[in-house]
């Protein structure tokens, strides 16, 4: 049901993102690059909202916390979205939306949601799971060395 909840909320903010992006681009006129930035930026916020009330519902770590942490994923997500887009606007002739869908797509599902479960919106719990974990093994190691 999360993996479900994450594209659903996944795809409100391309819908915001895609918005922000044409209108800027379209009825603006700025670079595909600004543009691109523009949306991904209206966009991670949507994302990071939904995620945190609705997709994870993870509320035992601060804001400030899980904030910081999608930072460095969302910074990874701009670099790569916007990458993708450059190379395939400029160096595949496609049309801006097409790369613009083709490459937030391949990012979605292979990059975001990914780390967003494990690193951004990591349960309290897993983390202390983590820790016994990591203290058996390492009393373990220093047991038979």
């Amino acid at each position: 049901m999360k993996f479900l909840r994450s594209q659903l909320a996944a795809f409100a903010a391309t819908i915001v993102d895609f918005l922000v992006s044409m209108l800027f681009h379209g009825v603006f006129g700025v670079s595909v690059i600004t543009a691109n930035i523009s949306g991904n930026i209206s966009g991670g916020i949507t994302n990071f909202y939904l995620g945190r009330t609705w997709v994870f519902n993870e509320k035992n770590h601060t804001v400030h916390t899980q904030f910081l942490r999608y930072v460095l994923v969302w910074v990874g997500n701009l670099v790569l979205n916007t990458g993708g887009v450059f190379l395939m606007t400029n160096y595949g002739h496609v049309k801006f939306p097409i790369s613009k869908i083709v490459v937030s797509l391949i990012i979605g599902f292979f990059y975001n949601y990914l780390l967003q479960n494990s690193f951004v919106f990591k349960s309290s719990e897993e983390e202390q799971e983590e820790e016994e974990e990591e203290e058996i093994s390492q009393h373990i190691n220093i047991k038979y060395k």
